[in-house]
């Protein structure tokens, strides 16, 4: 498997906490997201994945794009451990879960769209900087809620283990942190995300420790 994606991606960031859960370990082929433009732009790399974005997953039979895509292939290719609880309705609440952040925080904070408000609408770095704080803060303050409101119990989003939900909370709150927001708010999401830090599987994949860092 070759894995293409970018130190600092969040949706990489989920997928190298996966491998790791997992204990795969595709070839790595960073894909800057700035030099020349960005790589991801270029003719080669659109070959793969048309949507010019990081993550893609060459599995040897087919290329796998989007993060959550790739991970729920991994659940289902590589089974133990589990990502995802068997009970439905605890499934559905893990998922609702990961697209909350996925769908709804995360592309409010992406590359393309800062660049946009950048050189269309004029904005500078402290504006797109408030910009990213006000909708990360607003979508993890209603995870926050999520969890709260499902009495969770364990160490982790839904239980004794991390899964899906954690795979996507880690690295959101990794650009929180970067961005500047206020994470006193989430006693409940830091509790947790320190929970996943004392893994190696978590601790492995931070940005800082990849081979592409520029940190």
């Amino acid at each position: 498997m070759i894995f293409y994606g970018y130190f600092r991606s969040s949706s990489a960031y989920r997928c190298r906490i996966a491998f790791n859960l997992k204990g795969v370990s595709p070839d790595f082929v960073p894909v800057h997201l700035r030099r020349g433009g960005g790589e991801q732009k270029q003719d080669a790399y659109r070959e793969l994945n048309p949507q010019a974005l990081v993550p893609a997953l060459d599995t040897g039979e087919s290329v796998l794009t989007q993060s959550l895509a790739i991970i729920e292939w991994l659940d289902e290719t590589v089974p133990t451990p589990p990502l995802l609880p068997r009970e439905a309705g605890l499934r559905a609440r893990v998922r609702a879960f990961a697209l909350a952040v996925a769908c709804d925080i995360h592309p409010l904070q992406n590359l393309r769209v800062l660049d946009y408000l950048r050189t269309e609408f004029g904005q500078d770095q402290t504006a797109l900087d408030a910009w990213c704080r006000r909708w990360i803060g607003d979508g993890l303050a209603a995870c926050e809620s999520l969890l709260v409101r499902g009495e969770r119990r364990g160490d982790f989003c839904f239980g004794d283990a991390p899964g899906l939900a954690d795979i996507c909370l880690v690295p959101q709150l990794f650009a929180a942190e970067r961005f500047g927001v206020d994470q006193t708010r989430f006693p409940r999401l830091k509790a947790i995300a320190e929970a996943c830090a004392s893994l190696p599987a978590f601790a492995d994949a931070r940005p800082a420790v990849q081979p592409d860092s520029e940190a």
